[in-house]
Order: C-alpha cells, then structure tokens, then sequence
C-alpha cells in the first residue's frame, strides 16, 4: 500500500478507535458473549485477534468507500455475522470464516490504495 495512505488510516484509526459502530457493525464484546460462536472466539485468543483485525478492516474500509459500495461492504459483513455465528463452537470453522473476511476487506483496502489519493 502507498504510504501516504497507510499513513492516513493509521491516524484515522487513531482519531476513531471504533468507528465500526458508526457504520452498523460493533466489535465484539466479551463481557456480552452469548452464542456460542461469541464465546469460542472470546476465549481463544487468536480468534479474538481475528475479530479486532477484522473489525479495523471493516472501519476503515466502510469510512473511506461511496454509500453504495459502503452498503455492499455492509451486507456482506451481515452475511459473515451468519456465518460465523453457524460454526457455534467450530473453532476450525470460525478461524475459516474470519480469514475468509479479512482477505474480503483486505481486497477492498487494496482497491483503494490502487486508485491513489486523487
């Protein structure tokens, strides 16, 4: 990624910790776990490092995209929330599902850096 632009979410990360909330999607809270898909991924410490990278993507991806691909990225997130919370205890499954949406947003990051800051 362009400097300029890593440069820029780490400072709007920074000036917004948890701008997700913002943009319909709340990071997972552990003291409200209920599923069993919230409490796996709450007690295995490399699934709760998946759901903070994820819900950093999903911050900064929804802030800086059009409403209209900002929907998309929604809906999808939505989609993940279904699938994710199907693999109940399966930390195999969830592992898939969260690298399955971080390369998403990953991709989605990606664009925009390709396009540069004009």
């Amino acid at each position: 990624m362009k400097r300029s632009l890593m440069a820029a979410i780490g400072f709007y990360i920074l000036c917004n910790p948890w701008p997700a909330i913002a943009a319909g999607y709340a990071p997972l809270d552990c003291t409200k776990a209920k599923s069993a898909a919230e409490i796996a991924i709450c007690k295995t410490y490399a699934l709760g490092q998946a759901e903070a990278h994820m819900a950093t993507l999903y911050a900064v991806s929804t802030s800086l995209v059009a409403m209209g691909q900002r929907g998309d990225i929604q809906d999808a997130q939505a989609a993940f929330l279904k699938a994710r919370d199907a693999c109940g205890r399966d930390i195999a499954c969830l592992a898939k599902a969260y690298n399955e949406r971080i390369g998403q947003l990953d991709k989605v990051i990606a664009a925009i850096a390709s396009r540069g800051p004009h």
